[in-house]
């Protein structure tokens, strides 16, 4: 089994706290500590080609700083590096988004990734206009893969969906490579969108029985879709010269919550 290792692009500011944002948690003031400058992810960026990472991930959201527009920008300071770009397929029509990660892979070398995110919190997808619920979210996120993934392979689509609608939709110029779609969701409407479109199937860190668990399954339902998928885990990780320096690292990130945040209340 290989491994590939990616970092992240801290695209809400970065800090020596924690820094909020996303998933429900506030924006925290800490993230202006260092601003989300393109000269500074660039400078993250380079030191993670350095190292030997294989691609960095940005996230999406109101939050911070658009993942499209500054891994474009980014990728111009770097050579090797690949980027995970995070975008929600309810914000953009499936057409110009394949058509966009096609002109990303050609001006990159072939260095784009995509994270689908079907959804953040119900209230900032209807601070974007999208008020449809959960799973119908992942019904329009099928709907928008399997256009996607057509125009890529260069045929001509036309659909008529309950979410979607494209007619003669195709593209000019095709994505060299096609890019790898990752993608990340626990309900069961959720394993079957992964079974059928995804490249990569991503969760949190979870307890160890837990990640198992939910990988099998999602193994089970790429095999009934008669498909193979690579599985992807975002941890966050503490380095120091000794496992005391490590802990007492973790305590003073942890010291600066307060009781109410962390829900010990």
């Amino acid at each position: 089994m290989s491994l590939t290792f990616h970092w992240f692009l801290p695209t809400n500011g970065d800090s020596r706290h924690v820094v909020g944002g996303g998933h429900g948690s506030p924006a925290t003031a800490s993230g202006r500590d260092r601003p989300p400058t393109v000269a500074y992810l660039s400078q993250i960026a380079r030191a993670a080609e350095d190292l030997g990472f294989t691609g960095a991930l940005t996230p999406t959201g109101a939050w911070c700083e658009d993942a499209w527009l500054t891994t474009a920008m980014v990728s111009q300071n770097t050579e090797r590096l690949k980027f995970l770009v995070a975008f929600r397929p309810g914000f953009v029509s499936p057409t110009l988004a394949a058509q966009m990660a096609s002109t990303f892979q050609r001006q990159s070398g072939g260095r784009l990734l995509l994270n689908v995110v079907t959804g953040g919190e119900s209230h900032e997808q209807r601070a974007y206009g999208d008020f449809l619920d959960k799973d119908d979210r992942y019904r329009r996120t099928d709907e928008f893969l399997h256009v996607v993934k057509e125009l890529w392979q260069g045929r001509t689509v036309d659909l008529e969906g309950d979410h979607l609608r494209v007619a003669d939709a195709r593209l000019t110029r095709l994505p060299d490579p096609v890019p790898e779609v990752y993608f990340g969701g626990s309900s069961p409407i959720a394993g079957r969108v992964a079974a059928k479109h995804v490249d990569v199937y991503l969760t949190w860190g979870e307890p160890p029985a837990a990640v198992a668990e939910k990988i099998a399954w999602i193994r089970r339902l790429a095999a009934e879709e008669g498909r193979t998928l690579r599985f992807g885990i975002r941890l966050h990780v503490i380095t120091r010269d000794t496992s005391a320096q490590a802990w007492a690292e973790a305590h003073r990130l942890l010291d600066g919550f307060d009781q109410e945040t962390v829900g010990l209340r």
